[in-house]
């Protein structure tokens, strides 16, 4: 079982982090069950937000007999100092716990400084002085936010999507934090699910030092997968190392991440799904890809606006409504391959 440091906080866990957002989709038995099995099989970093809905809950009732044993972070989505506190209180009572390992200002449009009007770096500052956080974090999916925070030295910790995928600037991005001592918190290490082999992108993970994946668990089996790897770590050679070259061949570049910050469309488009169909009907062939429920989702493209909102929004600035152009013409083909 590796372990990893997080930066200058000094926090050292087990390189398996639990991402508490897919919780929030199963029941408090279920997710009790699931965040127990974790920590009895030596996970000791959970990450979840205020706006998981009751990701936090689920955390503080399956949890809070062993708080000082294991870490937790959780996020404010807060634009200002009163919604902060509030947040943070709120937080700490799901949580049932006094205090946080790692506060993180979640995913805002800019970097959250002293003097910037908001007022929300001064709070993060006045609960670590009141001992109700420890460390301060941010969490991003715009490479430009992100690298100013680091630059900013304001910050113990940053969560950036990072996968084997990422391109050559996100990955400078992580030896950025590691010369500033900055902990480094990979979400999104499947790739929002692009990635089908775990073993994978395991593997390059534990070849990435100071960086923490936080793996997204919804069911069971997906947690006995990562908890595997921790008795039998799997090697980034052979047939792995194939599996790691094919796909940055075949998904390296302009994809959707599907993390949904475009939404929501004037013209009703479920984006996040539909901007990365193509890849997902041929990674991950399902039927429900093809049902006359998604085929109408997919048909809403038809009605895209071209209003630029979209791609405005997207932290990848990604080419939204050509990449919906792009799938909505090979998922066509495929129905039409389909029906033949």
């Amino acid at each position: 079982m590796q372990k990893v440091t997080l930066g200058k906080t000094g926090i050292t866990v087990n390189k398996n982090g639990f991402g508490a957002l897919p919780i929030q989709r199963i029941s408090a038995e279920e997710a009790r069950k699931i965040l127990r099995k974790a920590y009895d099989n030596g996970v000791d970093f959970f990450d979840t937000a205020r706006l998981y809905t009751d990701s936090e809950e689920k955390i503080g009732l399956a949890l809070s007999d062993v708080r000082e044993k294991i870490y937790i972070s959780s996020k404010t989505a807060a634009s200002k100092a009163e919604d902060f506190w509030k947040d943070l209180e709120i937080t700490l009572g799901n949580l049932k716990t006094d205090y946080l390992d790692i506060y993180q200002f979640h995913n805002p449009a800019f970097c959250p400084k002293p003097g910037d009007g908001t007022g929300l770096y001064e709070a993060m500052l006045a609960a670590k002085e009141q001992g109700k956080i420890r460390y301060i974090g941010i969490t991003n999916h715009r490479l430009a936010v992100a690298e100013e925070a680091v630059e900013s030295g304001l910050y113990d910790t940053l969560q950036f999507p990072f996968s084997y995928l990422s391109s050559e600037q996100e990955l400078g991005l992580v030896d950025q934090c590691r010369k500033a001592d900055m902990g480094f918190i990979a979400m999104k290490a499947l790739a929002g699910g692009l990635i089908m082999n775990s073993a994978a992108a395991y593997a390059f993970m534990l070849e990435q030092d100071g960086v923490l994946p936080i793996w997204g668990i919804q069911r069971e089996r997906e947690l006995d997968e990562f908890l595997s790897y921790q008795e039998k770590e799997p090697v980034l050679e052979g047939e792995i190392k194939e599996v790691v070259e094919h796909d940055k061949k075949e998904l390296q570049g302009e994809f959707c991440r599907g993390c949904g910050y475009c939404m929501p469309c004037p013209a009703g488009i479920e984006i996040n799904n539909c901007a990365r169909m193509s890849l997902m009907i041929r990674r991950a062939p399902s039927d429900a890809q093809l049902t006359a429920e998604m085929q109408a989702k997919m048909k809403q493209i038809e009605e895209c606006l071209h209003c630029g909102k979209c791609k405005a929004k997207c932290p990848y600035g990604l080419d939204t409504p050509a990449l919906l152009e792009k799938n909505y013409k090979d998922y066509r083909e495929i129905l039409a391959g389909k029906a033949l």
